[in-house]
């Protein structure tokens, strides 16, 4: 007597028709996307690359230069300043909005009265202009500090910071950290809540004390939101632009001149194909800073 071993559905089928068939419709809504992007940024970009590599002045007859302009960028003290300033200014901004979004996060997850408007009300600077907040911020370094300080008798406050070229980036970070603690705040929070409470249940009948538990349990259980906001906030920073412009314009001098600036007073100085180098380099760091993003991040589901 002969038995037969049932099959399970699908069991023999190709691999090939197991795999779910894309439709061709999602590649048409698909397509408009991509060809405005294309035409947006992807042809920009090649056509910039292009000109790095030539003497153009963005108008007019031009000559190929070769690498001309990109081995003269690295021997610019103007250029090399910029850069100087930007990381600099990246890290510090980095670490500074971090710390505070962190702790406030802390606190607006704990046990305290009227924290969904709290929460509202810090969250305001992330949809104001940083333009305009910078010019508001503006009139507070150069007209209510110099007069607190007057009033106060702290003789290094009577002058705007904003004036002084070894004191103005901690204006700029000061400005820039109060926009973009928001937007850290917001992840941060969607990782503490996000951490079961009997994990600081059971720390407390271990009688673990609140920092204890802060530095053992909450810290290393949000450690892949910290990597995302750090890589996330370097990048941003990168691109400073409307904030320094309302502060200080670059000044004193050129002091608090960014890379992103710099790039744009060159197209508007004459200069375009050399500050197009500028700005191919300025892209290669950002992808090789998307790349360690990548690396960091890759097989992390905190998000």
């Amino acid at each position: 007597m002969s038995t037969t071993t049932p099959t399970r559905r699908g069991q023999g089928r190709p691999e090939s028709r197991s795999r779910r068939r894309v439709e061709p419709i999602f590649y048409l809504f698909l397509l408009p996307s991509l060809v405005l992007f294309t035409l947006a940024i992807t042809v920009p970009g090649l056509v910039g690359i292009f000109f790095s590599f030539t003497d153009s002045i963005g108008i007019g007859d031009w000559e190929f230069a070769g690498l001309t302009n990109y081995i003269a960028i690295f021997s610019d003290p103007a250029i090399l300043q910029s850069y100087l300033f930007t990381f600099g200014f990246s890290i510090v901004t980095v670490l500074v909005v971090n710390v505070i979004a962190f702790l406030l996060a802390v606190g607006l997850t704990s046990q305290i009265r009227m924290k969904t408007a709290l929460r509202t009300i810090f969250v305001i600077p992330m949809v104001v202009s940083g333009i305009i907040i910078a010019y508001v911020f503006n009139f507070l370094f150069s007209n209510s500090l110099p007069s607190a300080g007057a009033a106060a008798g702290i003789s290094w406050l009577e002058t705007s910071l904003l004036a002084n070229p070894d004191l103005a980036w901690i204006a700029i970070v000061v400005v820039t950290a109060w926009q973009a603690v928001p937007g850290a705040l917001l992840i941060y929070i969607a990782g503490l809540v996000s951490i079961p409470g009997d994990v600081y249940e059971a720390a407390e009948i271990d009688g673990a004390s609140k920092f204890q538990q802060l530095l053992k349990i909450t810290a290393p259980l949000v450690a892949g939101y910290v990597v995302i906001n750090i890589i996330l906030g370097f990048k941003g920073f990168l691109n400073a632009y409307d904030i320094i412009v309302g502060l200080t314009n670059g000044g004193p001098g050129t002091s608090t001149r960014s890379i992103a600036m710099t790039v744009i007073a060159g197209f508007n100085g004459g200069d375009y194909a050399y500050q197009m180098a500028n700005a191919t380099i300025f892209f290669v760091v950002a992808v090789l800073i998307s790349l360690l993003q990548l690396s960091l991040t890759r097989g992390r589901n905190t998000l």
